[in-house]
């Protein structure tokens, strides 16, 4: 009798953990979704045109090599892994401030895209998605010039201009791109004889915010210089301390090497903290409707 009470409830228990086991597989994202969520996490920080595989190398690498050159100067590991960790944030500055120009870029042509966009729809009396995309196709930015042959291909197929806007939008992933992209799509329902004045205020608006964002970068050019001496400072005095009293010897102490890894740490958060206070406010991105997504 208690050997059959008991075989039931290892059977049971055996459902119970075979349910819950199932369960888990269900709920637990695919390697797609993981794939997925990570690309979107690298697109958020700024990551456009590096695949996971290549990033995640780079970052393997830096960190291989930024801890083993630390290991080989002070013969400390904690510092050294400190150090590692913090050079993880480099690739990912590096990929934002290459496509940080490449928006850059990319706004420097917009006033020059919108004065021969209202050339050729005033006085050529060209419509505003066929004048677009022709002057947009001969944009001096590469990414931007392949957004706009897509969004050709895409006017071609479908005649669709919000569809075009919107596949515009998702490629150029740029906030100056989507105010002038939803202005000129309203220009375009509307219709009507001031499509010429509403260019004319839109090229305006552009040059001012232009202006602006230049003088506040080359007003930033000394603080940026001053910047590198958070790195350099503190890496020059912990050289010369290999010369002073014990040396190497007293970073690989226990307490040198906890408060080499605390310094480590300082020295990265001043670092993140200065890059915070440098960076230009950004206007928000306009949030396109379900039934506009391409």
């Amino acid at each position: 009798m208690n050997a059959s009470r008991d075989a039931v409830a290892f059977a049971a228990a055996l459902l119970a953990a075979s349910g819950v086991f199932l369960l888990t597989q269900r709920r637990r994202p695919t390697r797609r979704v993981r794939h997925a969520r990570f690309s979107d996490w690298m697109r958020q920080s700024g990551v456009e045109g590096v695949s996971s595989t290549e990033f995640l190398t780079v970052e393997g690498v830096v960190f291989a090599m930024t801890t083993a050159m630390i290991w080989f100067l002070f013969g400390a590991i904690v510092p050294a892994t400190a150090a590692g960790l913090c050079a993880l944030a480099a690739p990912l500055a590096i990929y934002r401030n290459r496509r940080a120009r490449l928006l850059t870029q990319a706004r420097d042509d917009w006033p020059t895209i919108i004065e021969e966009l209202r050339l050729q729809v005033g006085a050529l009396g060209r419509s505003v998605p066929a004048a677009l995309l022709d002057v947009g196709r001969r944009s001096s930015t590469p990414p931007m010039r392949a957004a706009f042959d897509a969004a050709h291909r895409e006017w071609l197929l479908s005649t669709d201009f919000a569809r075009v806007v919107a596949m515009l939008e998702e490629r150029l992933a740029d906030p100056t791109a989507d105010t002038i992209l939803e202005t000129l799509l309203v220009a375009n329902e509307i219709g009507g004889t001031d499509i010429d004045r509403r260019l004319a205020r839109l090229l305006a608006d552009r040059q001012i915010d232009l202006r602006h964002r230049h003088e506040a970068t080359s007003r930033q050019a000394g603080v940026r210089f001053a910047r590198w001496f958070v790195l350099i400072v503190p890496f020059a005095m912990a050289l010369v301390g290999l010369g002073i009293g014990d040396g190497r010897a007293a970073y690989q102490e226990p307490t040198g090497q906890v408060v080499g890894g605390l310094a480590v740490a300082f020295v990265g958060m001043c670092w993140w903290w200065s890059a915070a206070i440098l960076r230009l406010p950004t206007e928000p991105r306009i949030a396109r409707t379900a039934g506009r997504e391409p």
